[in-house]
C-alpha cells in the first residue's frame, strides 16, 4: 500500500474553502474514478502469472467497468454507499455550521449525480422508509490533538489551520463483513492469531466483491478504539503508518504478508475461484487494557471509494485519481481478458441461455450445466430484493399468492442506482445473494426461485433446497454495475413496489449478461468445491 503524501498525491483548487463544495467534490471524484493504485492492482490481478481464468476475466471486467464510470454518468457501483466523512481539524480553522455545510453537498451530489438512496430510516422499531436523500450521513470530526483513533500521516503532514479529510462511500455488502472478537492476552501469540486470520479471512467469502483491500486491527482501549481504527484502515487512512513498535499504534508487515498468503490460498480469487482474492493487506497493533484485547476483521471491496482531501483557508486539496484508466500502463494488455475471444471468455466456452417467461425453459436450457460453467444470459429476468422479499413472504404468511411474475422469470437481487437522463437504467449490480436464504422453502415450493441471479456464497439451506426443487443459483461478478448498466441491459419496467424505491420490483431485459453456475439443480456448490 503506497503512503499517500501530501500535497503531492493531491489536486489544488485555490480558494474553494467551502465546506459543501469540499464534501460535493469529493464524493463526486470518487463515485466515478478510482486512485492510480487501485486501478494498477487491478491490472497487477488480471495480468498476474498466478491468477486463474476467472480472475483474469472478472479483473479485466472491472478495468473495464472503470473505464466506463470514469466518463461520469455511471457510478462505479450501484450502491453508492452510506456517505461517511472522517475529518481532523488541525490550529484555527473554523468549524462552524460544519456538519449542516457536509450534509448539504453531499445531499447534491447524490440527487444531482443520481446516485442511490440507500439509507432506510425508522417510523418505529420495526417499520421503516426510505427518504429519499440518502440522509442522514455518518461525520465524525475529531481534534487532531484527541482523535479517538491513531492519526493518518497525511493529516500530519497537512498546514497549521487545515481540516483533513477522508471521505468513504460504503456499500453495504463490505461493511456486513466486519467482524468483532472481544479478546483476551490469549490471543496474542503466533499460532493462535494466524490461526484466527485463516478462519476470519476465509469466512469473508466472495459476496463483498473481491479482490479486497483487508483490514485487521488488534488491541484498542476500547472497542470503538479498535473498530474506528478498522474502519479508518480498510479506507487507508493508515497507508503511511509506520511498521515500527510504538505505544500509539503501528502496521505489522509479518502478518500483512500472512494475510495475502491466506488470501491467495483460500481458492476464492476474484469471485469465481482463484488466487486474486485481495490486493493489499493492513495488520494494525495497537495499545489495550490489560484485560481485554479487542480484535477486528474487515474489507473495502473492489469498488474501493475513499478518498483524501485537506481544506485550507488558500483553498482545497483533494487526492488525484485517474481520469482515462485506459491511459494506465498494462491496461489494454489486461482488458482482453474481458474479450470473447480470450482465454476463457472463447465464445464455444459458453453456454447461451433466453429467458421468455417461461421457467421451465431455462431450467430446461441449463439441463445438467456444472458449477463453474460460463453462461451469457439474455431475456427477461426480474429483479428484486430484500424488501421485496418481505412482502412476498408477508403475503405467503396471510394465506395469498404470490404474484403471478414470480414464477415466471429468474429472480436477480439488485438495486439499481438511479437512471441518468436519457439511460435506460442507472448503475445495476448484484447484491448478496445469501440475505435471501430465509426465503428457500417458501418460495421454492411455490415455483417461485427456481433461478436466481446473485453475488457470493450461500448457506446450506439453499443448496439443499435447489436439489430438492431442481433450481439453478447463478453467480454475476460483482463491482461491475457501469459495465452492466451501459452493455448488457437493454429495457426496464417496475413492475411492482414503487414506493420501494431502488428495492421495487423491476423486469429488466438483458443481452449476454455473463453468469457462472454456483449451485446446480443437483445441490452441488461451486464454493463448496473448492475446500
Amino acid at each position: 500500500m503506497k503512503k499517500t503524501v501530501f500535497p503531492i498525491d493531491f489536486d489544488f483548487i485555490p480558494n474553494e474553502a467551502s465546506l459543501s463544495k469540499a464534501a460535493e467534490k469529493s464524493f463526486a471524484r470518487l463515485s466515478f474514478t478510482f486512485t492510480e493504485e487501485h486501478l494498477e492492482g487491478l491490472i497487477k490481478a488480471a495480468l498476474s502469472p498466478d491468477a486463474s481464468e476467472n480472475d483474469r476475466y472478472v479483473s479485466a471486467c472491472m478495468l473495464k467497468n472503470a473505464l466506463v464510470a470514469s466518463q461520469g454518468t455511471f457510478p462505479l457501483c450501484q450502491d453508492t454507499g452510506i456517505a461517511n466523512v472522517f475529518g481532523w481539524k488541525k490550529g484555527k480553522f473554523s468549524t462552524e455550521n460544519l456538519h449542516e455545510e457536509i450534509t448539504a453537498g453531499i445531499k447534491k451530489i447524490y440527487d444531482e449525480r443520481k446516485l442511490r438512496f440507500s439509507t432506510t430510516v425508522p417510523d418505529s422499531f420495526y417499520e421503516e422508509h426510505d427518504p429519499k436523500n440518502n440522509l442522514p450521513a455518518q461525520i465524525s470530526i475529531f481534534d487532531s490533538e484527541g482523535s479517538l483513533a491513531p492519526l493518518p500521516s497525511f493529516v500530519k503532514d497537512s498546514p497549521k489551520d487545515s481540516l483533513s479529510f477522508v471521505f468513504c462511500a460504503k456499500g453495504g455488502g463490505s461493511s456486513n463483513k466486519t467482524s468483532f472478537i472481544q479478546g483476551t492476552k490469549a490471543f496474542l501469540n503466533k499460532e493462535r492469531f494466524s490461526k484466527l486470520m485463516k478462519e476470519e479471512l476465509e469466512h469473508f467469502g466472495t459476496s463483498a466483491c473481491p479482490p479486497y483491500t483487508i483490514a485487521i486491527v488488534a488491541g484498542g482501549l476500547s472497542p470503538e478504539q479498535n473498530l474506528l481504527t478498522l474502519k479508518l484502515a480498510s479506507m487507508g487512512a493508515y497507508d503511511g503508518m509506520t511498521y515500527e513498535a510504538n505505544e500509539y499504534g503501528f502496521r505489522d508487515r509479518e502478518l500483512e504478508e500472512l494475510a495475502m498468503k491466506i488470501a491467495s490460498e483460500s481458492g476464492y480469487g476474484a469471485q469465481f475461484g482463484g488466487s486474486q482474492f485481495a490486493l493489499s493487506a493492513v495488520v494494525v497493533r495497537l495499545p489495550r487494557h490489560g484485560a481485554s484485547c479487542p480484535i477486528s476483521f474487515g474489507v473495502s471491496c473492489s469498488a474501493h471509494r475513499n478518498l483524501k482531501a485537506v481544506l485550507t483557508k488558500e483553498g482545497l486539496y483533494i487526492e488525484k485519481t485517474v481520469a482515462n484508466p485506459a491511459e494506465l500502463k498494462g491496461f489494454s494488455e489486461a482488458v482482453k481478458f474481458a474479450e470473447k475471444n480470450t482465454g476463457s471468455g472463447k465464445a464455444d466456452s459458453e453456454k447461451q441461455i433466453t429467458s421468455s417467461g417461461d421457467i421451465k425453459s431455462i431450467l430446461s436450457s441449463l439441463g445438467n450445466a456444472k458449477p463453474g460453467e460460463r453462461i451469457l444470459l439474455s431475456g427477461k429476468i426480474l429483479v428484486a430484493r430484500d424488501a421485496a422479499h418481505a412482502r412476498w413472504q408477508k403475503l405467503i404468511d396471510s394465506g395469498k399468492a404470490l404474484p403471478e411474475y414470480c414464477t415466471k422469470y429468474p429472480i436477480c437481487y439488485a438495486g439499481p442506482a438511479r437512471t441518468p437522463e436519457g439511460k435506460v437504467i442507472g448503475s445495476f449490480g448484484p447484491t448478496t445473494a445469501g440475505r435471501m436464504d430465509v426465503y428457500a422453502e417458501s418460495l421454492m415450493s411455490r415455483g417461485a426461485a427456481l433461478v436466481t441471479l446473485a453475488k457470493g456464497n450461500r448457506s446450506k439451506n439453499w443448496t439443499d433446497s435447489c436439489k430438492k426443487y431442481g433450481a439453478f443459483y447463478l453467480g454475476t461478478p460483482g463491482g461491475i454495475a457501469a459495465l452492466i448498466a451501459s452493455e448488457y441491459i437493454k429495457s426496464q419496467e417496475i413492475l411492482d413496489y414503487e414506493d420501494l424505491g431502488m428495492e421495487a420490483v423491476r423486469l429488466v431485459e438483458v443481452e449476454n449478461l455473463p453468469c457462472f453456475v454456483i449451485t446446480n439443480k443437483d445441490g452441488e456448490d461451486f464454493y463448496e468445491n473448492l475446500r
